[in-house]
C-alpha cells in the first residue's frame, strides 16, 4: 500500500511506518497529480484540493484530512469517483475552547470585558461551539447560542436565539461554523457590512471558524468606524496572503492554529489510523500519545494564570505580527501545546 502524506502532520509517522513501508511526506500545498497516480491513500490537512483535477486516473481509494474541516475535499467528485474519504470531527474541539478561554481572560484583563456586564454569543453549536459555550459559561459569563441548521432539525440540546438577538446584545461575537455557501443557511461572509451595520454593543469579533465566514476587508472598515471595538483572528480569507492592515488592527491575529494543540493533533491522527486500517482491513493496533510538557513548566498562581501558562495567544499573534510572510511557517513549525497539565 502506498500512502501520500502532507509532511507536517505531526506524530504519525513512526505508526504509518509500522502500516506500509512505502510512504511518501511532501508540502501539502504542493501534492500534484503525478505525486498521486499510483498511490492508494491520501491523508493531508487544508492546503490539498482534494478534486478531480488531482485525483483523476489516479489509483487514490481513500482520502483522510486530519482536520475537522472539509471544504478543500470535493466530496461530489469522490462520490462520483467512488473514493473514499474522511473528515476528524470535533478532533480539535478542546483545542479550540482552550484558545477562546484564553482569549476571554485576556479580553477581561486588558479590554474591559466582564462576566458580570458582558454577554457573549456563540455562532454554531457544534463539536467546538458546545465546548466553547461550556467554558464560557463557567466563567460566569451569559451565553446566548445561534445555529438555526440544528433549530430547524427540533434541537432541544440548547436554546436557541436568531443573529438579530446576538446582533443586538452581546459583547463578544465568536463563530464556529463551517464554510458552506448553499443550502438553507450558507455561512460565507454572514458577518458582512449589514452584520456589522446592525450591530448594537459595539463588540469584540472572533473567527476560529474559517476565514470566509467574516468579510474580512467589512470587519476592516467596521473596525475603522469604531462599529467593532475589538477582533481576534485566527482564520482569514486568502490564507496565507492575509490583509496587513486588518492584521495589524486587530487585538489578537493568529496563524490558523487556534485548533493546534498536541491534544488535538493527535486526537486527528488516531481517528486517520482507524479510518486508514477500517478502509484497508488492518487490525488497529495503535494509539499515538501526545508529548509531555517540558520538564520546567511552572503553573501559574491562579487557575487563569495555569491557563495562560499553557498557552497565551498574545504570544503567537505576536510572532504573526512580527514576520506575517511566514505564515504557513509558523503553522507548520508549530511549538508543543499542550491544553492540561
Amino acid at each position: 500500500m502506498k500512502i501520500i502524506v502532507d509532511d507536517k502532520i505531526p506524530y504519525i509517522r513512526e505508526t504509518l511506518g509500522e502500516i506500509s513501508p512505502d510512504v511518501t511526506y511532501l508540502k501539502g500545498a504542493d501534492i500534484s497529480a503525478g505525486d498521486v497516480e499510483d498511490a492508494d491513500a491520501l491523508i493531508v490537512r487544508t492546503r490539498t484540493c482534494c478534486d478531480e483535477k488531482l485525483l483523476q486516473g489516479s489509483k487514490v481509494q481513500f482520502v483522510a484530512t486530519a482536520t475537522i474541516g472539509y471544504d478543500h475535499i470535493d466530496t461530489e467528485y469522490m462520490q462520483k469517483a467512488g473514493i473514499s474519504w474522511m473528515n476528524c470531527p470535533g478532533c480539535n474541539s478542546g483545542s479550540v475552547a482552550q484558545y477562546l478561554r484564553s482569549t476571554l481572560i485576556l479580553l477581561c484583563r486588558e479590554k474591559g470585558i466582564s462576566p458580570e456586564k458582558d454577554i457573549v454569543g456563540v455562532v454554531g453549536y457544534g463539536h467546538v461551539g458546545s465546548k466553547v459555550v461550556a467554558e464560557t459559561r463557567a466563567m460566569g459569563f451569559k451565553v446566548l447560542v445561534c445555529d438555526p441548521p440544528l433549530g430547524d432539525g427540533g434541537s432541544t440540546a440548547e436554546h436557541f436565539v436568531d443573529m438579530r438577538q446576538i446582533e443586538r446584545e452581546c459583547s463578544v461575537i465568536t463563530f464556529h461554523v463551517p464554510l458552506t455557501k448553499g443550502g438553507n443557511h450558507p455561512t460565507f461572509h454572514l458577518a458582512d457590512e449589514a452584520f456589522f451595520g446592525r450591530l448594537a454593543k459595539c463588540p469584540v469579533i472572533i473567527n476560529t471558524s474559517r476565514g470566509g465566514v467574516v468579510d474580512n476587508g467589512a470587519l476592516l472598515a467596521a473596525l475603522d468606524k469604531g462599529m467593532v471595538k475589538d477582533a481576534v483572528i485566527d482564520t482569514w480569507e486568502g490564507e496565507p496572503d492575509i490583509s496587513l492592515a486588518l492584521l495589524n488592527k486587530v487585538y489578537i491575529g493568529t496563524p490558523h492554529i487556534a485548533g493546534y494543540s498536541a491534544d488535538g493533533k493527535t486526537n486527528a491522527d488516531n481517528m486517520v489510523i482507524e479510518g486508514l486500517c477500517r478502509h484497508f482491513g488492518i487490525e488497529n493496533r495503535w494509539h499515538i500519545l501526545p508529548p509531555s510538557l517540558p520538564d520546567g513548566f511552572k503553573a501559574g498562581d491562579s487557575e487563569d494564570d495555569t491557563k495562560l501558562a499553557l498557552y497565551n495567544p498574545l504570544e503567537d499573534s505576536r510572532r504573526l505580527k512580527n514576520a506575517p510572510e511566514k505564515f504557513e511557517e509558523l503553522r507548520g513549525n508549530y511549538p508543543l501545546r499542550r491544553e492540561k497539565l
